[in-house]
């Protein structure tokens, strides 16, 4: 059986052929870039598990997670009753994402201050002992003040967790020692909440 060469029949299937394979490669190309993207958008943050005392009310989601690591920096001070003790000045720390990349501080008031520009001011609301008794109590924190325009914008509460250290030591603290400071190192993580979209 002779099979004779049509070359009309044969530019319609090159063609067919070619723009198969073009969509194949626009295809891929356009999955790539997706997936690509995907890789690079942040993950959505989760809320950490936490005792019922520190637990963020319904309507808020967490917007933002940092880990801070520096010093809570103490000074003696006398109370009321003349006694004297390492009293919390504040914090001085770096504030790193998960990707270990400084995006802002962290200092007395206490505030938060990120390189977009947004700053929060809070105030403790609740605590609960850390897990290990040398370390420094996990906090709720409510937003008394927030500015600038970008990731701490909404935020209304935040959650300190997974403290490690931050404890004043032992150093003296009498009358001999009076506005004396003493640095602690210390480790947390720090979840920021704002309204659910």
């Amino acid at each position: 059986m002779n099979v004779s060469y049509n070359p009309v029949m044969r530019r319609p299937l090159l063609a067919a052929a070619a723009l198969i394979g073009m969509l194949v490669i626009s295809s891929s190309s356009l999955l790539w870039a997706q997936a690509k993207q995907d890789k690079d958008a942040p993950a959505p943050e989760t809320a950490p598990d936490v005792p019922d005392a520190i637990t963020i009310p319904p309507g808020l989601e967490p917007v933002l997670f940092v880990r801070a690591k520096g010093s809570q920096i103490y000074t003696c001070k006398a109370d009321a009753d003349g006694k004297f003790s390492w009293t919390l000045k504040g914090p001085d720390a770096e504030l790193k994402d998960r990707k270990d990349k400084v995006i802002g501080q962290h200092t007395a008031g206490p505030t938060w201050k990120l390189k977009d520009g947004s700053e929060v001011t809070g105030k403790a609301a609740a605590h609960v002992d850390a897990l290990d008794s040398d370390s420094i109590p996990w906090l709720l924190v409510d937003v008394v003040t927030n500015s600038g325009k970008g990731a701490l914008a909404k935020v209304t509460k935040i959650q300190r967790v997974h403290t490690h250290g931050g404890k004043p030591g032992n150093d003296p603290c009498d009358d001999s020692h009076k506005d004396a400071e003493t640095k602690s190192d210390y480790t947390a993580d720090y979840y920021f909440f704002a309204p659910a979209k």
